[in-house]
């Protein structure tokens, strides 16, 4: 991957090696700049971090397993209320370990308290979403993983922010232990409960930002002190299409499910949506996608956002179909979505009769689709609506 790291000289990119140029690159911000890194987190260290850290201020090996019960099995980052660690060396540990990363702007109810959307500040006055969803068997949480978003799906809220930067492993983990500490608190209609799935498709995209959102993976999934506790297999990583990153998570052998971006069924479609597929097309993305299915033996999701008659007609259902059988197995599973329209746009939600027809020609060629339920409407519901127009009041 192109990084600030290793490439001093050019534009910091998540996206792989030739993101800065060719066929596709990143869309940046206006705002893009190398803003510096966030403060180095408890959740950014690898064990023996924090036990050297630990070391430094004459703690023994031993505290620092107490600060990850806390943190992980407890979702508490306030020092000071840990009644088992020396009250001297609280402060001392709360700004080693625990700074700050997130701090909330606003949040926006919806649907009767059972879904949350929270504007998150950064340390660098970036702005990011998360959204918690409570259902009556499952609570999921929706994350960011990048501020702002390079692909340019024209589209998409967050896609015209451009990509300000990547997130580190700290800011991605810091919105999961916030969610299940509300959870937990009962702050989510229904009374107290478990935040039980976390899925990757919020701001950014995540394998543009692949090292800090696989540590956040292991973090998430992992059973505590080490983790939160919450199945891998009830992790989501979405993707517009990155190929390699594709492959990459394939090799990891961790049980996450993959969701694919498609949102059109053809290379002449996918480009004008997608501009990602002028990298990688839809060949090279569903033969990458049936491939994560034979060696993780898990479904993967097709998200397809339906507008009005630009991809949401009989003949883009069929050609899906047809498409996705080449490959002879029951390996997907479509999830058509109701377009979110973001204010101001010309692409739009389909009509009802359309969804119908769409999911029907599915079903009948024996592809397995889910009309995706569609929460936070009464709000900005679509991902960065909420940080566009923030973005668009500071910039007043």
């Amino acid at each position: 991957m192109t990084s600030l790291d290793s490439q001093q000289s050019t534009p910091e990119t998540g996206i792989t090696e030739g993101g800065t140029g060719g066929a596709f690159r990143d869309v940046l911000s206006k705002r893009h700049s190398h803003r510096g890194k966030p403060p180095v987190h408890f959740a950014d260290m690898t064990k023996e971090e924090r036990i050297e850290a630990a070391k430094d201020m004459g703690l023994p090996k031993f505290r620092v397993n107490q600060l990850a019960s806390h943190y992980y099995g407890h979702f508490n980052a306030d020092v000071a209320t840990f009644s088992d660690f020396p009250a001297a060396q609280r402060e001392q540990a709360a700004e080693k370990f625990f700074p700050t990363l997130i701090s909330e702007v606003t949040r926006q109810v919806a649907d009767d308290g059972m879904t949350i959307k929270t504007l998150w500040n950064l340390f660098d006055n970036s702005k990011i979403e998360s959204v918690l969803m409570r259902y009556p068997s499952r609570t999921t949480l929706c994350i960011s993983s990048q501020v702002g978003c390079g692909m340019g799906c024209p589209f998409c809220a967050t896609g015209k922010l451009g990509l300000t930067r990547n997130m580190s492993a700290g800011e991605i983990v810091e919105q999961v232990r916030v969610a299940a500490a509300m959870m937990e608190r009962g702050e989510v209609a229904g009374g107290p409960g478990r935040l039980s799935n976390v899925v990757f498709m919020g701001m950014g995209e995540p394998m543009g930002n692949y090292k800090s959102i696989m540590s956040a993976v292991r973090q998430i999934s992992a059973l505590p002190p080490e983790g939160f506790g919450i199945s891998a297999r009830n992790i989501t990583v979405s993707t517009v299409g990155v190929v390699p990153g594709i492959r990459k998570l394939a090799e990891e052998h961790i049980p996450v499910r993959l969701a694919v971006s498609l949102h059109a069924p053809s290379d002449e479609l996918r480009d004008e949506l997608v501009p990602m597929n002028r990298r990688f097309n839809t060949t090279q993305v569903l033969d990458a996608a049936h491939d994560y299915y034979l060696a993780s033996k898990r479904r993967v999701s097709i998200e397809y956002a339906l507008m009005r008659g630009i991809n949401d007609q009989a003949e883009h259902a069929r050609l899906l179909a047809k498409r996705l059988n080449h490959y002879g197995d029951d390996w997907a599973h479509v999830n058509p979505i109701p377009l979110n329209p973001i204010e101001g746009s010309k692409w739009t939600a389909s009509k009802p009769e359309d969804e119908r027809q769409f999911l029907d020609i599915l079903h009948r060629a024996g592809i397995a689709a889910t009309l995706r339920d569609t929460r936070g409407q009464d709000i900005d519901g679509a991902c960065g609506q909420l940080a566009a127009k923030t973005k668009q009041a500071e910039n007043r």
